[in-house]
């Protein structure tokens, strides 16, 4: 069983920077952030692709960075100049052992 836990969301304003942290339980290749705002789909902002390397969607690229920590089994994504529209619960998950685990989320809100 694989346990995920995110930290770092809180309240900032329009511009404003955060960094959410995903602390796994073991070292797992596969790992992504989503999140999803009252009444829309969840939405992929970050992901590791199958080789490693970074990926995004248009509308988070230049503003958030998905990074790595292997000794720490620890995913980071730094947020930088953000927007109302960011506003969101964020989950890191995870794919390991043909499972997707999903960690309990954090909010993040940003102030116009």
């Amino acid at each position: 069983q694989v346990q995920l836990m995110e930290s770092g969301g809180g309240l900032v304003q329009a511009g404003g920077s955060l960094r959410l942290s995903c602390a796994a339980s073991t070292n797992i290749s596969r790992m992504a952030w989503f999140r999803q705002a009252p009444g829309k789909q969840r939405e992929l902002v970050a992901k590791f692709t199958s080789d490693l390397r970074p990926n995004y969607p248009d509308f988070v690229k230049g503003r958030f960075t998905i990074s790595r920590d292997n000794a720490k089994n620890t995913v980071y994504l730094q947020m930088n100049n953000l927007k109302p529209e960011d506003t969101a619960v964020y989950s890191c998950y995870a794919w390991y052992m043909f499972k997707e685990y999903r960690g309990q989320g954090t909010q993040v809100t940003v102030s116009s």
